[in-house]
């Protein structure tokens, strides 16, 4: 009787094995990122009066997102994600974050570096960026592929992402891929899940 009940328990632990190993070990897999698109030239002004395109971002990872500071709904999530991610690579010079104003009109300068600052946005290489409105909506909606436009309707006058993009060291948008094997594309910058990927996947690629 014991003898079969040994075989039974080897069996057992060889299906566990079988089955549940594989995903033990793909749990801690380093996720391969792939390449989504490039990022188009641009160039914006700061929080500082700064113009600022593409350059500054020359062999960086950064993080985009487009946002407005009088957003009543989703902005003010995004960006207290934002900081957790600025915090965790905060010091790093190869890091960096770009916030894109959808309301430029109203998002001078000005308003743009009270914002950061009680925001909390005090990396040096995150950049509060406005400037002509098609061009900002052109580089969303077309560049990134991540909606924005104005909305009477919508609370605060606009609707835009609430993804935030990633971007590595030469201008390519990258992401990783979802159980399926299909490229996530972006990071859900209200999600604390999406927040932590992105995280991860900074981290992946600054050691490229």
């Amino acid at each position: 009787m014991k003898k079969y009940s040994y075989i039974g328990i080897a069996f057992i632990i060889l299906i566990f094995g079988i089955y549940a190993v594989p995903k033990i070990v793909n749990k801690f897999k380093t996720p391969k990122l792939v390449k989504i698109g490039q990022v188009p030239t641009f160039e914006f002004t700061n929080q500082e009066g700064q113009l600022i395109s593409n350059s500054f971002y020359d062999e960086k990872v950064y993080v985009v997102e487009f946002f407005f500071t009088t957003c009543p709904t989703i902005c003010p999530k995004m960006n207290e994600n934002m900081v957790k991610i600025q915090k965790e690579y905060y010091g790093n010079p190869n890091f960096g974050i770009a916030s894109f104003s959808i309301n430029p009109k109203h998002d001078t300068p000005e308003i743009l570096k009270a914002y950061a600052k009680s925001h909390g946005a005090t990396l040096k290489t995150w950049n509060f960026l406005t400037g002509d409105q098609d061009k900002i909506y052109e580089l969303a909606n077309s560049g990134f592929t991540l909606y924005a436009g104005e909305n009477s309707e919508a609370e605060g006058g606009f609707e835009h992402s609430g993804m935030f993009a990633l971007i590595d060291k030469e201008g390519n948008i990258r992401s990783r891929m979802d159980e399926l094997g299909n490229p996530i594309a972006f990071y859900d910058g209200l999600d604390p899940k999406g927040v932590q990927m992105i995280k991860e996947d900074i981290a992946i690629l600054l050691k490229e």
